[in-house]
């Protein structure tokens, strides 16, 4: 999806990124955009640090990634 703003055209935010304690619990969440399920699981992976993540389109679940996970599944 894309608008166009004074500034240009920009494509939208289709995916949400949650950051999860460890209960489970979001932590923190923030917008990501990508081209499509793959580029958006790469930049997850290069995030994933300490805490749990998982990212959605819409009510969909497309990637989980725990702590210190290396490889994509």
């Amino acid at each position: 999806m894309i608008t166009e703003t004074a500034g240009g055209v920009h494509p939208l935010p289709n995916y949400r990124l949650y950051h999860l304690d460890g209960a489970g619990k979001i932590e923190s969440a923030e917008w990501l955009t990508a081209a499509d399920d793959d580029d958006a699981a790469r930049q997850v992976h290069e995030r994933a640090k300490a805490s749990t993540l998982e990212l959605w389109n819409r009510n969909r679940l497309v990637i989980r990634v725990q702590p210190n996970a290396r490889a994509r599944s």
